[in-house]
């Protein structure tokens, strides 16, 4: 299987939808009543920081505004802002760079093995959803830092490979698993660095990043294995020093002892295999040896089986979760020759999760949200964001509206979670780093690249773009912005049609197919796509 570039144009669903016959078709119009409900009352009912809010068919809409585009944009810029002023810790750095749950007194645990990767991926997008600069420095500063202190030595059996926890909580080191101890990694939280690394080197220009990137990717292609139904590609946890899998135990729901061979957490590590074959760095050979396996083993074991296996370090024993499910529908989402039969592979997925994870406490109010995990059926904010984006992308490929009425009112739902001063709250339980943040932006700004009928209908944002966006601005007359590659399909909804679009300082054409812009206006502004083959800087003049 050759590779599959996770930002080229075969994201189909990224400025046009494609119905079964295959032809492009304008974006689907959400069905009357869910894009712009009608407030109704509130009721005495609260869910997280919020009395609850519905429609007037009794249905939960979210707590700030019955307008979905900004409700939506208030939270994501809520939690940022709690983000960005985040108090430094006892060592001189950023809490979050210490702890996986945030407290006024200051959690005792250390940080998520996810963390990082999952701020890198939400502020790239976020970073060009708002043009703020401070997300462009934050994203820097955590990669400067965890790529500083959290790296496993070269002469290790795993080199080079980030330590997910920091076992001494205010060191500022990180030196192992939260779980598994001093010298244990994950692998799987290796290949999303690295993934988020190779997008952060095009978005800087910073070659550190690519060249970290490299090293993670080369020892992975070194270690993979073809896998079976109880070894992944890579094991779960394993030492760095002996280079052997490290188990932490069983529990009742899943007796067999395999947390520590067996995960489905590689959609990103694909990705960083294909970005750096596609780049021609490195060795293409090993890489894409190590793309095959892993692709094969996908498609023949958890695609099939649903054995989706742990994606979380604080957990005992076997697991089966969501986010490694749903994270491998929306990948073959956006490259259907993965699969040929992806379609009914996702629908698949989707079902599982909801015959597993749905959970039906909130159901008076209209909404069926999703769990994190088996052994732990508790829903989340992430979980059930994430759960609806991608919903959501699978009507806008298929037309199918099996999960969009229920994906809608998901996305308010974890809206409650947000109190008015940024912190989000995980039901019954913290404000984690991971839920409440990196793993929470993304999944609402990918709702609205899909569906552009959720973002603020009054203001002007990039949803999405098939190259890395180097540099954006919407100050003055134009929207000006600058990519990495000399081609992009690029997708914002803007407040009013724009006058002209220009490339490196060329006229683009209005048109409906091909190189040009097209405009397509909503009840409030409008959709603006542009595909363009001409450079790398481009402006929308207003």
């Amino acid at each position: 299987m050759k590779c599959f570039f996770i930002r080229s144009i075969v994201c189909m669903a990224f400025f046009m939808t494609v119905a079964q016959t295959g032809v492009a078709q304008p974006f689907r119009i959400l069905p009357t009543g869910l894009a712009n409900p009608v407030a109704g009352q509130v009721l005495n009912d609260t869910i997280g920081y919020h009395a609850v809010h519905v429609d007037q068919s009794g249905n939960i809409i979210p707590w700030y505004s019955p307008d979905l585009g900004k409700s939506y944009d208030h939270v994501l810029k809520l939690v940022w802002k709690f983000w960005n002023n985040m108090e430094l810790d006892t060592n001189g750095i950023k809490y979050y760079m210490n702890h996986q749950v945030w407290r006024p007194n200051h959690d005792e645990r250390g940080i998520g093995g996810d963390q990082v990767m999952m701020a890198l991926s939400s502020w790239d997008m976020l970073y060009n959803y708002l043009s703020d600069e401070s997300i462009l420095g934050n994203m820097k500063y955590q990669a400067d830092y965890y790529l500083a202190n959290s790296l496993t030595s070269g002469s290790s059996k795993w080199p080079y490979l980030p330590y997910p926890y920091n076992m001494n909580i205010e060191s500022g080191i990180y030196d192992g698993d939260m779980r598994g101890g001093k010298g244990v990694l994950q692998p799987d939280k290796a290949g999303s660095l690295g993934f988020e690394l190779v997008h952060l080197y095009k978005k800087t220009g910073a070659v550190k990043y690519l060249k970290a990137a490299l090293k993670i990717a080369q020892t992975l292609a070194s270690r993979v294995q073809a896998g079976d139904g109880t070894h992944s590609p890579w094991p779960f946890k394993v030492s760095a020093i002996s280079g052997n899998p490290v188990s932490i135990g069983k529990n009742d729901r899943y007796p067999e002892d395999r947390l520590a061979t067996y995960t489905s957490n590689w959609t990103s590590t694909l990705g960083l295999f294909s970005e750096l074959i596609s780049m021609n760095k490195g060795d293409r050979d090993a890489f894409q040896h190590a793309f095959d396996l892993t692709a094969n083993w996908m498609r023949t074991y958890p695609a099939k089986t649903n054995d989706w296996g742990p994606f979380f370090e604080d957990v005992v024993g076997f697991s089966n979760t969501q986010i490694n499910a749903t994270t491998y529908a929306m990948y073959l989402m956006e490259h259907p020759q993965f699969d040929p039969n992806w379609k009914s592979t996702v629908k698949n997925i989707f079902e599982w999760v909801h015959k597993e994870l749905g959970n039906k406490e909130f159901v008076k109010f209209g909404v069926d949200v999703t769990n994190e995990q088996t052994v732990y059926l508790v829903p989340g904010n992430s979980h059930s964001s994430r759960q609806a984006s991608m919903e959501l992308l699978y009507w806008s490929l298929t037309g199918d509206t099996t999960y969009t009425r229920n994906a809608i009112k998901e996305l308010s739902w974890a809206t409650y979670m947000v109190a008015d001063d940024g912190r989000n709250y995980y039901p019954r339980s913290d404000v984690w780093m991971t839920d409440g943040y990196g793993d929470y932006v993304r999944h609402y700004i990918r709702a609205m690249a899909a569906v552009p009928q959720l973002a603020p209908s009054n203001e002007d944002h990039m949803l999405k773009s098939s190259s890395i966006v180097q540099t954006i601005s919407y100050k003055g007359d134009a929207i000006k912005y600058k990519i990495y590659d000399k081609a992009s399909h690029d997708l914002f909804t803007l407040a009013a049609k724009p006058a002209q679009v220009t490339v490196n300082g060329k006229l683009l054409k209005e048109k409906s197919t091909g190189d040009g812009w097209q405009w397509q206006p909503l009840d409030k502004g409008g959709i603006l796509i542009i595909e363009q083959q001409q450079g790398d800087m481009i402006k929308i003049i207003r």
